[in-house]
Parts: structure tokens; C-alpha cells; sequence
């Protein structure tokens, strides 16, 4: 499978919310750094992490802006988009770096800030 696909099925399975399709994209020492949180090591961990952040919010989806693919890395610029529990919506930028080895994710690092999704005058 082409890297790119890999790429918007990862995205697929973050915006179905599943967290064990999810780490099936990761090699099994990844590393996930979302925002300004501290990294988080290996599947399981890295399964748990994502498991827990879905369950703050009722929904996700992510709009594709750029995808530009290297020998070992995968830059991804988009917007996502939070459905609160409340059935509020919050769009926000975002960046994802993807440090790869293969077609599998060593490395997913995301650059945005959630704060707004917390606030509670958003």
C-alpha cells in the first residue's frame, strides 16, 4: 500500500475513533507526542493514551490541507474538527510529522493546541 494511503487510513481510523485500529499503523516502539503533552511509548500505552482522549470528546473528523511525503518522513497539514459531549463544534489546525520506518509510524508527533477544546468559553 502506498504510503499516502497508509496515511489517510490512519486518518480514517482516528476519525471512526478507534483506538486499537489506530496503533496498527505504529511500529511497536512508536512514540506519540500530542500537542504539549509528554511523549507516550510503545502500542500499548500509545492504544490506552488515544483511547482516553476519545473518550473526552463524542466525535472527530480531519480535513486534508497538504500531505507531503519523504524517504523516512510524512508531513501532514490539516483542520480537525472536535465534537464536544455537549454537540458543540471546535475546528482547529493542525500539524503531524510522521517519522517512518517502512510504511509503519516510528515517530507521530502532532503540533496544535487543544486548549480551546477544554474552555469553557469556546
Amino acid at each position: 500500500m502506498e504510503i499516502k494511503e497508509k496515511i489517510y487510513g490512519l486518518f480514517k481510523s482516528i476519525d471512526e475513533m478507534d483506538s486499537d485500529k489506530f496503533v496498527t499503523f505504529l511500529t511497536d516502539d512508536a512514540e506519540f507526542r500530542f500537542g504539549n503533552a509528554p511523549s507516550v511509548h510503545g502500542k500499548p500505552a500509545i492504544r490506552e493514551a488515544v483511547a482516553g482522549f476519545f473518550s473526552t470528546i463524542k466525535a472527530i473528523s480531519h480535513k486534508n490541507h497538504n500531505l507531503w511525503v519523504h524517504p523516512d518522513s510524512v508531513l501532514y497539514e490539516g483542520e480537525v474538527t472536535y465534537t464536544r459531549h455537549d454537540g458543540s463544534k471546535l475546528s482547529i489546525p493542525f500539524v503531524n510529522k510522521f517519522g517512518m520506518v517502512g510504511d509503519k509510524i516510528k515517530d507521530y508527533f502532532i503540533y496544535i493546541d487543544i486548549t480551546p477544546l477544554y474552555s469553557a468559553s469556546s
